[in-house]
């Protein structure tokens, strides 16, 4: 289970594999950036991409046209939609 991030602690301490190290630290000096700096733009760049596909979907341009008509020509309710709807609450005006 993870542990819990102290709100007023900007470390974070990892381990890894000295080979890894290694090949991060070689990219970090290729691009001309220290060690944090490198796993910091590429760990919010992944984080950024992870959290985008959870929060989004892509529909193909036929579904999308499909959620379209839909939205303007609804299907009539059965008798099961019906039913819940009666069994609703009323709310005073």
């Amino acid at each position: 289970m993870p542990r819990r991030a102290l709100e007023d602690n900007n470390r974070m301490s990892i381990r890894i594999q000295s080979a890894a190290k290694a090949t991060i630290l070689r990219a970090a000096a290729l691009t001309q950036t220290d060690l944090t700096e490198f796993v910091i733009q590429h760990a919010l760049s992944a984080a950024r991409d992870i959290i985008q596909q959870a929060e989004s979907i892509q529909l193909s341009e036929s579904d999308s046209l499909r959620v379209l008509d839909l939205l303007e020509n609804p299907p009539k309710p059965n008798l099961k939609l019906e039913s819940a709807a009666h069994d609703l609450p009323r709310q005073l005006p």
